[in-house]
């Protein structure tokens, strides 16, 4: 099932994988909804992709990986009617947006402390803090 799985990814309908990192694909679950709105419109990373932001993206391994990882839970969770709709960071991906956030922004953060969540500060670099900044 594996290796089945794996060649129709591979090779399957032309820029599958593509698709499904773009910010389009992860709203089409409706709990996405007001994420995508604040992101797309309004958001200081609004040319960006989900994914740059909430899956690791050190290694293409470690990448595709917690995609396949994250993409099963939500959809388990959404198809059983056990979301939430108040989305929320799990540790897990807090760690990996601080990462995102560094990697991106390497040479402006050298001197902060990066134990330290960068939305802390950057309150309307989120979601929510950019559908903020928009009513202001």
């Amino acid at each position: 099932m594996a290796a089945a799985l794996t060649l129709f990814l591979l090779f399957g309908p032309p820029r599958l994988v593509e698709h499904s990192e773009s910010p389009e694909f992860c709203a089409t679950c409706h709990v996405h909804d007001s994420h995508y709105e604040s992101f797309s419109h309004w958001g200081a990373h609004r040319r960006g992709r989900c994914v740059d932001c909430h899956l690791p993206n050190d290694t293409a391994a470690n990448h595709f990986f917690w995609k396949g990882v994250d993409g099963a839970k939500d959809l388990a969770l959404f198809h059983s009617g056990l979301f939430s709709e108040r989305l929320r960071l799990t540790e897990h991906g807090r760690h990996v947006l601080q990462a995102n956030c560094i990697r991106c922004h390497e040479t402006t953060v050298a001197h902060i402390d990066p134990d330290r969540p960068c939305w802390e500060c950057h309150r309307r670099a989120g979601h929510k803090g950019a559908a903020l900044a928009k009513i202001q």
